[in-house]
């Protein structure tokens, strides 16, 4: 057993769309999260693994969005969020480059000041910024919290993102390691599937209806001859209307998402993928208790 091992878990929290899941992926080194540009992409902490045989292992937990709620799956995922803050052995927290503090940061910020774990902060983007301008935004943010460091980076350039994983294991605890050296997330392949197809569909489709689907993997079979795994899903949507724009004229828009997501599904699994996707429409599965734990979106996760 290696005496100088360290091992604990690190939650990543901001406010939609700051860039966490990049820097997830940017840190372990594939991508397990789904990015796309619009809020609230991540609905469930997911667990990726990031281990290093000399210093130790970090559990990344990748929480929803901290943000005000407007519906019981916006509820749930905050809940979420903030639970976390308590359980983990560092906070970090991700922010955009600037000198305006926002409801939204003081909202974290206020959650922060209620737990003891060291808090690092990330400015993420600041390629998008004068160099000259990052001292006075470092400036802005220590006035609002006792920060135990703060890190201005790039996770889309993977600027400085090594100091992040440096920072990270100096305020670890030593221990023992969870996970095996080559696991990488802890998500199963079914959750990861479902969350390429979510990501596809995303990308393609217009701004209104991307945040009420979700997706259930009907049933996925690995053939007896051949590399070749069998997957049917079904797009979940909220109203008629997006039904027929998700299945687009003569099924072209879910044809581009079924094809966006079965080669990266290929690229996942080492496999050829046999994929079927059908839509269904479920009115307000967001508000429904029993339908957001039937698509995966449970609590005590």
């Amino acid at each position: 057993m290696n005496e100088s091992f360290k091992s604990g878990f690190v939650t990543i929290i901001g406010r939609p769309n700051v860039g966490k899941s990049t820097l997830m992926n940017r840190l372990i080194g594939q991508k397990i999260a789904i990015t796309s540009n619009k809020p609230q992409t991540t609905r469930n902490r997911i667990q990726t693994v990031y281990t290093d045989m000399d210093r130790g292992q970090i559990i990344f937990l990748d929480t929803p969005g901290i943000h005000k709620a407007k519906n019981k799956l916006g509820e749930y995922m905050v809940n979420v969020a903030e639970k976390t803050l308590n359980e983990v052995d560092v906070v970090l927290w991700l922010v955009e480059p600037t000198n305006f503090i926002g409801a939204g940061e003081q909202h974290i910020a206020e959650q922060l000041k209620k737990v003891k774990t060291p808090v690092i902060l990330v400015i993420n983007k600041v390629d998008t910024v004068e160099k000259e301008k990052i001292l006075e935004y470092i400036d802005t943010y220590r006035k609002i919290y006792d920060f135990a460091e703060i890190i201005p980076t790039s996770a889309l350039r993977g600027q400085n993102t090594d100091d992040v994983i440096d920072s990270i294991f100096k305020y670890l605890p030593y221990g023992p390691q969870f996970y095996d050296e080559d696991t990488i997330t802890d998500q199963p392949e079914r959750a990861i599937c479902a969350e390429i197809i979510r990501e596809k569909a995303l990308h393609a489709l217009n701004d209104e209806i991307p945040h009420g689907i979700a997706v259930a993997i009907d049933q996925m079979k690995e053939r007896k001859k051949g590399n070749i795994i069998d997957i049917d899903a079904t797009i979940v949507c909220e109203k008629d209307s997006h039904k027929g724009i998700i299945i687009g004229k003569q099924g072209s828009m879910l044809k581009k998402i079924g094809t966006n997501a079965r080669y990266e599904m290929e690229r996942l699994l080492d496999a050829q993928v046999n994929l079927k996707l059908w839509v269904k429409v479920k009115k307000d599965w967001r508000d429904s208790d029993f339908l957001i734990k039937n698509f995966g979106y449970r609590e005590e996760d």
